[in-house]
């Protein structure tokens, strides 16, 4: 599946690590090749395993603007701590939810963007540039339906570790350095209650 360059009349014998490859699939001096090659590699290791290890569920894609899948790349970015792909999903989640539910702004931008939300500095901040790609592949999965299937309709979470006295905090998962969790009224919580006595 690798392309096939031209070969050129200088570029008969390939000596180094890369010379066999380069000689079968670039056609390229061993120099040129080896910068090609670890690009090639790169771009398949890092954003292709990106979600390899999160198991998740998968609803309708979502059309998003340029500005939208930024938006979602530094939402997943910032509020997952950069510790866990299971973080990032969970984060691209809540936006989604958020999204869908009627209750906050219906544009990934909108969710990320509301005062008081999301990590301080959210839409303003830097990304880093070695970082971009995979929190892009990562943020590409959540538009095209990959979802954390512990999180339902979580809409919220904290820091990991914080405790908190209210009742109607319902945690449903811990991942990324915080804790995902949904809001539950009395009726609800009753509800719940009345299934698992069954």
């Amino acid at each position: 599946f690798l392309p096939q360059i031209a070969r050129s009349k200088s570029s008969t014998k390939r000596r180094g690590p890369f010379g066999e490859v380069c000689n079968v699939f670039f056609r390229l001096p061993a120099a040129a090749c080896a910068v090609v090659l670890s690009l090639v590699v790169s771009a398949c290791t890092s954003s292709s395993d990106l979600l390899d290890d999160v198991v998740t569920s998968s609803v309708k894609p979502v059309a998003a603007t340029a500005s939208n899948r930024d938006c979602m790349a530094r939402a997943m970015f910032f509020e997952s701590h950069r510790s866990s792909r299971e973080g990032l999903v969970a984060v691209g989640t809540v936006v989604m939810n958020r999204v869908n539910s009627g209750e906050y702004p219906n544009t990934i931008c909108g969710v990320v963007g509301q005062r008081n939300q999301f990590a301080p500095g959210v839409m303003s901040r830097n990304l880093p540039r070695e970082k971009v790609p995979d929190i892009q592949t990562a943020a590409e999965k959540v538009l095209e339906g990959y979802r954390h299937p512990k999180l339902d309709e979580a809409m919220y979470f904290h820091m990991a570790g914080l405790k908190f006295p209210y009742k109607n905090m319902h945690y449903v998962l811990e991942a990324g350095g915080n804790a995902f969790y949904e809001k539950r009224s009395r009726r609800q919580r009753e509800a719940v209650g009345q299934r698992a006595m069954r």
